[in-house]
């Protein structure tokens, strides 16, 4: 029987110094502390953010100095610069000679229209025409005809006036001599007197007749003048009864089928020119105000910017929106299509050395009067004033200073907090 464990006692001797578990405790105690001093910053961020969100869902952009392009994005598609509508000049019965999607080349032969009426026309004008050259044919030979009777007139009173002036003569000679009386010498002068008169009113009267004849004349030829214009014009619509293609290009539509019956100025069919594209765009009307004929533009297609200029931009709004043109300023791109859709971006303005940074959704959610800037891990808000924006870039003029991050997410969820902690 054992009385008590004495027998298996051992005495150990104490050691001298600090035990390894009183060091342990020590160490865990110092970094206990030295934790709290460290999150004592975290802490009070804590108590002073008004709310959290997780900082990974948020977009955020950093502050800095540098040039900014104000500038416009518009959705645009390619058209053929030239694609003209081909229409009926006449009343008639079509003949389609192609087919939509057809190439043509410039004189090819589109369509035909069969107008008897206007053919008709053109026949009687050639046949008025030959009547009215025949009728001024006569009158210029009238009018030689009664010249040389005028003049022969003239030359008949001419010989008749010299007659009766050598009568005279003679007579004043035998006066003098006391071989006639005074009487057959005043006889002889009347006569001469009456002979020069008549000569005088005859040169007179055939230098009338010779003006009306000449207006006679004259009016004749103003009256075929007139007959040719009117058959160059009828002509004129007989040849455009054959439509041809007015330069190298496709087919696009047709307006109507063969054998129809056509009306003046109906739309026949639609030529597009596809060695010359441009740019057609829609932008808002609330930028269209500074976007004017030779505004820089830049085309995006296929991964790469082409240089363009804006050439004409229309008065006329449309559902909010107004139309405008931008052509290639080189080279066109290879391989391009009608209707085709491409991103137009048109530079409205360059400003230089500005404070800016990338656009967001902040922008329209602050009233470009707020933003919130992003500092270890806490987002606190400021006001600023943003200046002239791009489609990528927006100019701050007061409120931030470069170097500085700032959310560029929809500031909206932050509900208005004036500090946010951001979490992860």
């Amino acid at each position: 029987m054992i009385e008590n464990t004495s027998a298996m006692d051992k005495a150990i001797a104490k050691t001298r110094g600090i035990s390894m578990r009183t060091i342990a405790g020590l160490t865990a105690g110092a970094v206990l502390v030295g934790g709290f001093v460290l999150a004592i910053p975290t802490i009070r961020r804590w108590s002073r953010a008004e709310r959290s969100i997780d900082g990974a869902r948020l977009r955020t952009g950093v502050v800095a100095r540098g040039d900014l392009e104000r500038d416009v994005s518009a959705e645009g598609r390619i058209v053929a610069a030239l694609h003209p509508t081909l229409f009926s000049p006449a009343q008639g019965i079509v003949t389609v000679a192609v087919k939509a999607g057809s190439e043509v080349k410039k004189g090819q032969v589109l369509a035909r229209i069969e107008s008897p009426e206007l053919r008709s026309r053109l026949a009687q004008a050639r046949s008025t025409l030959a009547s009215l050259e025949a009728d001024l044919g006569r009158q210029r030979i009238g009018s030689r005809q009664a010249e040389m009777r005028a003049k022969q007139n003239v030359d008949v009173l001419g010989v008749r006036a010299a007659a009766a002036d050598r009568a005279m003569q003679r007579a004043q000679t035998s006066s003098d001599e006391g071989l006639i009386g005074r009487a057959e010498f005043e006889k002889a002068q009347d006569d001469a007197r009456i002979a020069a008169i008549e000569l005088k009113n005859a040169q007179g009267s055939a230098d009338l007749d010779k003006e009306t004849l000449e207006y006679d004349v004259r009016t004749r030829e103003l009256d075929v003048e007139r007959q040719r214009t009117a058959l160059a014009e009828l002509q004129r619509q007989v040849d455009e009864l054959t439509v041809a293609a007015p330069f190298d290009g496709m087919v696009a539509n047709l307006g109507v089928q063969d054998r129809d019956a056509v009306a003046p100025n109906q739309p026949i069919l639609t030529v597009v020119n596809l060695s010359a594209f441009e740019v057609e765009f829609q932008v808002p009307e609330n930028e269209s105000s500074e976007v004017t004929p030779g505004t820089r533009a830049e085309i995006f297609y296929e991964g790469r910017t082409y240089p363009g200029k804006v050439t004409a931009i229309s008065p006329e709004i449309r559902d909010s929106q107004v139309r405008g043109t931008v052509v290639f300023a080189g080279d066109p791109p290879a391989g391009l299509r009608q209707s085709q859709r491409v991103t137009t971006r048109i530079v409205l303005e360059k400003r230089v050395n500005v404070l800016k940074v990338p656009r967001g959704p902040f922008l329209e959610s602050g009233g470009g009067r707020r933003a919130y800037v992003v500092d270890a891990g806490m987002a606190t808000v400021r006001e600023i004033e943003a200046g002239a924006s791009s489609v990528s870039e927006v100019e701050i003029v007061r409120g931030l200073e470069p170097g500085e991050r700032i959310v560029l997410s929809d500031i909206s969820v932050f509900e208005g907090a004036k500090t946010v902690l951001l979490t992860n």
